[in-house]
């Protein structure tokens, strides 16, 4: 507490003497300085610490102590961190020679807070005595350069913050500089922080468990050694790229440099089958056979053969044929008819089944093998092998393999029903039985029933037709083959009710074909020559006539199908006409005007089919009581027959009575025209 006062006192004189006058101040010491700046010593050489009035003490300390400076710039040490203010706060002199200059606020130089330097010391580093890192062989900092003084002095400045500042890199840089990155404050030994799997070859299976000396102070790797004979291990670079930079390749190089496509790290024997190439091997593994485990072909463990024979499928796989499976008469090997992609499908193809017994042809090249060679009952199963498969199916016929579709309707046939008949093995649909073959059946197909579906007769839905019978009876296929319908209204119904059946052949049910044929109901078969069997022949102008023209039903709205099934009520057709003579049709112009004639004027007494006019069958001379001769004759009928009004704006040529007096038409006199007689 005394020295504190003393040199209290003391700057406090140098205060005061601040203030005096230059010449004054330099008469006047507050005391003699620490041995460290006793070369300052002297009245002339204050101004090199204290300067002038207006400068601040601790420049001129900076100035002389650039190391401080420096770090200070730096931001580094206790004199940036912790003691940033005046240099004399800590420092002061003028307090005698053997004054210590550095101030300890914990009282001692082994209790300093080493963390006010802004680096604490932590583990090992806290157990060193100061000394022993602040000597003058660790001072390396680039500032230590610019101390006033002697390396060998003193100092507490200097050291670097890096591990190899104080420590020698046994690894010669090839690590990198952050120790801290693998080593611990506590030791170097081990490296608490190393972690394997971050290196460039991460440690698995096996390697885990490998003394790191194992690898790291290899012959290989040329080891050195240190001051006191120690062996280096060397840590990088360590070749690892191949497995045989370290292990010996018992295969000899066969299988090429990388082991690790075979081998896993958890042992040598156990095998990467992921990435192991099997086809570097005389036996290259395709198909399944690269799905089997390795130990089922490979015994490691000494009991069975390593290298397993594999010539013939049957060097590894029992015969699940049981002998049975022959191509030519003769055992053949599983290869002929499978893949080693599997057992299922078969590889015997198409064109080799047509070197056996049985060719495939049609739809049968496109049937599974598994359709025909089906699996043995349990009670036969045992002598067709493990597999139980029947290689030789009975295939004599269709009904070998196909059961009966049509429920035995056709079982009384002299074929019993074969398939073949109707089928062919191209499909089942259509069938082959003909228009052809189906006239020699009760109803022969013509026109248009050549053109129809089997199926909208024979099969389940016939649209329009009668329902079929009870399926269980049509089997599978629900077909009926034996029809009942043979005539026309079986199908079809009759759109006259049954009225034409006396006017055609016989009256019977099948006087449809009288009038219509197979190809279409309209139109009718019935032509001019036919037309004659119904009294009334069809001649002259009569032939052109549309049907329509007299028989006027024909005219109306014809239903759009004739099926009985949709049958459309409404009045029947009624085709026979209004008469067979001329009035039942035509309308007379004459009137009556030959009514008293004795055919009473029949049209057809004057009047042939092929027009009205000219009136072909009327003879002048023959049929009337005025004979055309001389002039007569060549005079125009108008010029004698005269016209009258006959209603609805119309006229008509008055025919008789005439009079046959030559004065009526001839000496000038107006001929006289008879009363009107109106029409009849």
């Amino acid at each position: 507490m005394a020295l504190v006062g003393r040199l209290a006192l003391g700057l406090g004189v140098v205060t005061l003497l601040a203030a005096a006058p230059t010449r004054a101040r330099g008469q006047i010491s507050p005391g003699p300085l620490a041995q460290a700046h006793g070369a300052l010593e002297g009245t002339l050489k204050c101004t090199q610490c204290h300067g002038t009035r207006k400068e601040a003490m601790s420049g001129q300390c900076l100035a002389c102590h650039k190391e401080i400076a420096w770090l200070r710039d730096r931001q580094r040490g206790l004199h940036a961190v912790a003691a940033a203010g005046a240099c004399a706060k800590c420092h002061p002199d003028h307090a005698g020679r053997d004054f210590a200059l550095v101030a300890w606020n914990e009282d001692s130089l082994r209790r300093f807070d080493h963390r006010r330097a802004g680096w604490a010391l932590e583990g090992g580093h806290a157990k060193v005595e100061c000394a022993k890192c602040h000597a003058a062989e660790f001072r390396k900092s680039a500032g230590e350069a610019l101390a006033p003084g002697s390396g060998t002095q003193r100092r507490w400045t200097g050291l670097e913050r890096d591990c190899d500042g104080c420590h020698a890199d046994i690894h010669k840089g090839g690590l990198g500089r952050d120790c801290l990155s693998c080593h611990g404050m506590e030791h170097w030994k081990p490296a608490p922080k190393f972690d394997h799997s971050r290196t460039a070859y991460a440690l698995t299976g096996e390697h885990a468990t490998v003394a790191c000396a194992k690898c790291h102070l290899d012959p290989r790797l040329n080891i050195q050694q240190n001051a006191r004979g120690e062996p280096v291990p060397v840590y990088k670079p360590v070749s690892h790229a191949e497995c045989s930079d370290c292990h010996k390749d018992p295969h000899a190089g066969r299988l090429g440099a990388g082991c690790a496509a075979c081998h896993l790290t958890k042992g040598f024997k156990v095998i990467n089958q992921q990435s192991f190439n099997h086809a570097k091997t005389r036996y290259p593994l395709q198909g399944r056979h690269a799905q089997v485990a390795c130990t089922k072909c490979h015994d490691f463990t000494g009991g069975k053969r390593r290298d397993p024979l594999f010539a013939t499928c049957g060097s590894c796989h029992a015969d699940a044929h049981a002998g049975l499976a022959t191509i030519g008469g003769k055992p053949a090997d599983c290869a002929a008819c499978h893949s080693v992609d599997g057992f299922k499908p078969a590889t015997f193809t198409v064109a080799q089944h047509r070197q056996s017994r049985y060719p495939l042809t049609g739809r049968h090249t496109q049937v599974t093998c598994g359709s025909c060679h089906a699996k043995a009952p349990a009670a036969t199963a045992a002598r067709f092998g493990t597999a139980a498969v029947i290689m030789r199916p009975a295939a004599a016929r269709c009904r070998d393999c196909h059961g009966d579709d049509h429920g035995g309707q056709l079982a009384t046939r002299a074929d019993g029903g074969e398939c073949s008949t109707c089928h062919v093995v191209d499909g089942w649909k259509p069938t082959r039985f003909d228009a052809a073959a189906h006239a020699k059946l009760r109803l022969p197909l013509e026109g248009r029933h050549a053109e129809i579906a089997c199926a909208a007769c024979h099969g389940p839905e016939r649209k329009g037709l009668p329902p079929l019978p009870a399926a269980k009876a049509l089997g599978r296929a629900g077909v009926l083959i034996t029809l009942k319908e043979t005539v026309c209204t079986a199908c079809h119904f009759d759109p006259h009710q049954g009225q034409l059946k006396a006017q055609t052949a016989g009256g019977t049910d099948g006087a449809c074909t009288a009038c219509h044929g197979v190809k279409a109901f309209r139109p009718s078969i019935i032509d001019v020559a036919a037309h004659k069997r119904y009294g009334f022949g069809l001649e002259g102008a009569h032939r052109a006539v549309a049907c329509g023209g007299c028989h006027a039903d024909i005219q109306a709205v014809r239903p759009a199908v004739s099926l009985v099934g949709l049958r459309q009520n409404g009045k029947p057709w009624v085709l026979p006409s209004k008469g067979k003579t001329c009035e039942a049709c035509h309308e007379s112009p004459h009137g009556n005007q030959f009514a008293s004639r004795p055919d009473k004027g029949a049209c057809d007494a004057c009047h042939g089919t092929d027009g009205f006019v000219p009136a072909s069958r009327f003879d002048h001379d023959r049929d009337s009581g005025f004979p055309l001769t001389g002039g007569h004759a060549g005079v125009r009928c108008e010029r004698c027959h005269k016209t009258e009004p006959a209603g609805h704006n119309t006229t008509r040529m008055i025919y008789g009575p005439l009079s046959g007096k030559c004065e009526n038409c001839h000496g000038g006199a107006t001929p006289k025209q008879p009363a009107s007689r109106g029409r009849s």
